[in-house]
């Protein structure tokens, strides 16, 4: 998987670009740079990017917050590894409760490098879509909608959404328990695969993918429909 994954390094200081694509290079990775939030932002523009390792503090205008706003509004499947100081910890871990792979304190080892994006890709692969199991329907429907899980295919009167592999997840989970309220934490174990300390972190992270499967599946976002909110206690699919 390595030898095919494309990344890109985001760093305004060229020693920490060097080591870091001189270790990813050696393990197999095709390996870019930004020296800037700018360049960043140019390279997305006109290349594709897997795997992106993410300096937070940058010079410049575009700092490395706003360019993991930007990748998660505009390219939401590419996986962010932040790299931060001390300083910046607590920005890094804010990071990853939105939905970054992951966070590298500098000074970082070659091997934890290399074992922090082994990790994340191994993440992200494992729930790359949802699992079929004995006896389960492959095709959900929950009108307007149809699910097709095993080509991953979402319609909505017949019409194909352009759903990434997380909203796929969060809205066939909604209908799959059309019946009941779903929890936030549950909604984030099946949309990032990861276990909220707690309710209130579950909260502010599921928000944003109920924000974005809401502005690709609502007729008025802003009064939603078929993403319901039952204040305090979560979402539930209406139809």
């Amino acid at each position: 998987m390595s030898q095919k994954t494309r990344t890109l390094v985001v760093d305004d200081e060229s020693g920490v670009r060097f080591f870091v694509e001189e270790t990813l290079t050696k393990a197999g990775y095709d390996v870019a740079k930004a020296a800037s939030g700018e360049e960043a932002l140019e390279r997305l523009r006109d290349e594709a990017y897997e795997l992106m390792i993410l300096d937070l503090k940058l010079g410049g205008r575009v700092d490395g917050l706003k360019v993991l706003e930007a990748v998660r509004w505009r390219w939401p499947e590419i996986i962010v590894i932040i790299l931060t100081g001390h300083g910046s910890l607590e920005s890094a871990i804010a990071a990853i409760r939105d939905g970054v792979d992951g966070y590298l304190l500098k000074p970082v080892e070659p091997r934890q490098l290399r074992q922090a994006v082994k990790e994340a890709l191994e993440r992200r692969a494992q729930v790359a879509g949802l699992p079929e199991r004995a006896g389960e329907p492959k095709t959900l429907e929950g009108d307007p909608f149809t699910i097709d899980l095993s080509k991953h295919i979402a319609r909505k009167n017949g019409e194909t959404l352009d759903l990434t592999p997380r909203e796929f997840r969060l809205l066939a989970h909604l209908i799959q328990n059309s019946h009941r309220v779903v929890g936030p934490k549950e909604l984030v174990q099946v949309v990032q695969s990861y276990e909220c300390d707690s309710l209130h972190e579950a909260r502010q992270i599921i928000k944003w993918y109920i924000h974005r499967l809401r502005q690709k599946i609502e007729p008025e976002p802003s009064k939603p429909r078929y993403v319901i909110n039952i204040r305090g206690v979560g979402y539930r699919f209406g139809m």
